[in-house]
């Protein structure tokens, strides 16, 4: 039922009305202080008229004459108005009988809009940017100080912990949170409080942001998201305000979830900034950490972040009694990725043969977005062969295409390189066949992918490792020198393919010299410390290039570097050369079908190691 009374207006109405009241008032004073009915007459008539008595009163200015007849002139009018001339050029002019005027000028309202006008045109474009502003969701310039958080109701999230998988360990220290949001007051019964600010921490992809979302809709709690980068502006001072409306509207809503996403964009380490430490991002990150300690648990509000690099946070962010709990969300492992590609499938019309636990194995190290790309590209690559479902062989097509990136079918090679590409390649597949600590080869290819990769050779662990001892590095070393070898084995010249290859074998070896203490010479010492674990994998360590030791050191590290790449070399050769028939039969049969499988790899080996 609508109610009859009439809404008040606005205040943007109220001041349109008395803008248009104001200028109706200027106008009407005008015209009465200019003299109603006046009529502009030029300035020899102003004389004549003088000289034949018609004029009976003047109001006389610097640069005008305002007047009355003695009787009203042809026009029916009494009054009159000209423009002031020198005397001396009026007495001139009038010697000769010439009809002259002056200019009387648009009155004190033409002066005043001289410098008034101005005034108001930059005023109308500024308030129609800032209206502009408003219209597009940013709250105007007015509004800049205003926090830019998107706030989710309990029914909006849609996400429970039923939608999120193989991150049990960290459900189960969010469900502590969810039990305080939905009864604060028994939780709390022994004296027991909630832990202020929750910090989830793990790389890229792992499901941070989808666990905080589950958080809020296990709780049935209002849901404030918003980006650390957001916080942080060109302005001093802009951040802060934002940080404490944000606040504001929090404690409105409570219990509620903040959740700020990338917290190392705001909460980087203090005195690390050009600008000496004082810039506008520790006034922001000082703001944030006064309003932490400024509320009570028991309100309601808590306070969950995420970030991937947790080593460039400030200590005063991770102290107690701020975010003093620290939720590790990583990488899942087979049994995990198993769940998560469940949850996955739930929307996909996946085939009879589609096996959850089969295609974890073939994706060590993928992500929980991994994951969802990964089922995304076999959906896809089914769709585009018109398929009725979503088959196995669509999946393995989803892990290449993700892995080696898409197949380049128009790029051609001569039957020169073809025949190198298949040797180095075959080469990989057979020193991984002969070497006890290497993956199983699932697949060989010749099929050029993605950006410059000529050919590639997939293996598939049987389980996810977590720790490698040194005779397993140094297989895998082997392995990445497969190629090369193959090279030298065959009597043909060293070639550019196998750049990458050196590349990544470099890597490993340097690792296993300054970052494991896998060198005798050197001895069980760490030269490098400059360690990031949730950026980089554990098959491709980076090593950082600073360093801390002396001339004498740094020689031997590079002399151990290259025994280590040297002995890889060496196994490899020796493996291709006892298999060179081996060798030349797998790259004539690769050449002729472009990829083979684990099956067609395994009639290369011996009986006995098959």
């Amino acid at each position: 039922m609508k109610s009859g009374r009439k809404n008040p207006p606005s205040r943007q109405s109220r001041f349109r009305y008395l803008t248009v009241l104001a200028l109706f008032g200027l106008l009407v004073s005008q015209l009465f202080f200019s003299g109603q009915g006046a009529r502009t007459i030029p300035y020899s008539e102003f004389l004549q008229n003088l000289r034949n008595g018609r004029i009976a009163e003047l109001n006389l200015s610097e640069t005008s004459i305002q007047g009355r007849y003695t009787a009203p002139d042809a026009s029916g009018r009494i009054a009159f108005v000209t423009a002031r001339v020198d005397p001396a050029f009026a007495a001139e002019l009038d010697r000769y009988h010439v009809r002259f005027s002056g200019d009387p000028g648009g009155g004190w309202l033409g002066a005043t809009l001289s410098w008034v006008g101005p005034v108001l045109l930059w005023v109308g474009i500024w308030w129609f940017m800032m209206r502009g502003s408003a219209q597009q969701g940013a709250g105007g310039l007015l509004a800049i100080g205003k926090s830019r958080v998107k706030l989710y109701l309990e029914s909006d999230t849609g996400i429970t912990f039923d939608d999120v998988a193989g991150v049990d360990e960290a459900k189960a220290e969010l469900r502590e949170v969810v039990a305080f949001l939905k009864d604060p007051v028994s939780y709390g019964r022994l004296g027991a409080r909630m832990p202020k600010g929750v910090l989830l921490v793990g790389p890229p992809g792992t499901g941070k942001t989808l666990l905080a979302k589950a958080v809020a809709g296990e709780a049935g709690v209002p849901f404030f998201s918003i980006s650390g980068s957001e916080f942080v502006e060109m302005f001093v001072g802009v951040g802060a305000a934002r940080v404490r409306d944000l606040f504001e509207q929090a404690h409105k809503q409570a219990p509620c979830i903040i959740f700020i996403d990338e917290l190392d964009a705001l909460g980087a380490a203090r005195g690390l900034s050009a600008l000496g430490g004082h810039d506008e991002k520790e006034q922001t990150l000082d703001q944030l950490l006064a309003e932490m300690d400024g509320f009570d648990t028991r309100s309601g509000v808590v306070i969950l972040a995420a970030t991937n690099r947790p080593e460039i946070l400030d200590p005063a962010l991770l102290r107690a009694g701020r975010f003093d709990r620290h939720v590790l969300v990583d990488r899942p492992d087979r049994t995990g990725r198993a769940q998560i590609l469940k949850v996955h499938l739930r929307g996909t019309k996946a085939g009879a043969d589609v096996d959850p636990d089969k295609i974890a194995g073939l994706t060590p190290g993928f992500t929980g977005a991994d994951l969802a790309n990964l089922v995304n590209e076999a959906a896809l690559h089914a769709t585009r062969r018109d398929a009725e479902s979503v088959a196995m062989e669509d999946f393995i097509a989803g892990v290449e295409r993700i892995v080696a990136g898409l197949e380049q079918h128009g790029r051609l090679m001569n039957p020169k390189e073809r025949r190198t590409v298949a040797r180095h390649e075959m080469g990989h597949a057979l020193v991984a066949l002969s070497l006890p600590g290497a993956d199983p080869v699932h697949k060989v290819s010749i099929v050029p992918h993605g950006m410059g990769t000529l050919g590639y050779t997939m293996q598939r662990p049987i389980e996810d490792r977590f720790i490698l001892n040194r005779g397993e590095l140094a297989d895998r070393l082997a392995v990445l020198f497969g190629g090369r070898a193959a090279e030298i084995v065959t009597g043909g010249d060293l070639s550019t393919g196998a750049a990458d290859d050196l590349a990544k074998a470099t890597d490993m070896a340097r690792a296993m010299v300054l970052r494991y203490g896998m060198s005798e010479k050197l001895g069980h010492v760490v030269y490098d410390d400059q360690t990031r674990p949730y950026l980089d994998h554990l098959n491709e360590p980076r090593v950082a290039q600073t360093r801390e030791h002396s001339e004498m050191t740094a020689a031997l590290i590079d002399s151990e570097v290259r025994s280590l790449l040297q002995h890889a070399f060496e196994k490899a050769s020796q493996i291709l050369s006892e298999r060179s028939g081996a060798l030349e039969a797998g790259a004539a049969l690769l050449v002729e079908r472009e990829t083979l499988d684990e099956q067609d790899l395994l009639q290369f080996l011996p009986s006995h190691e098959r």
